[in-house]
């Protein structure tokens, strides 16, 4: 997948961050996934392939709401 794939569901731009800066979450508009960029976790160790990244809650709720829930 290429980043042309994805739409932001959030982070206007405003604010604290800039438009590449921070954390976010956006749609994989070819299966409907969810990509999730944030800062990198350490609680545990997940399998092979996979990561941690830990969002602010505020993220995810703006999120929710661009989706329509």
């Amino acid at each position: 997948m290429t980043k042309q794939e994805l739409t932001r569901l959030t982070g206007s731009g405003n604010g604290e961050c800039n438009q590449n800066d921070c954390p976010n979450i956006y749609r994989d508009e070819t299966d409907g996934g969810i990509v999730v960029q944030g800062n990198m976790c350490e609680a545990f160790r997940p399998p092979a392939g996979e990561a941690l990244v830990k969002i602010p809650e505020h993220v995810l709720r703006e999120a929710v709401r661009a989706l329509g829930e």
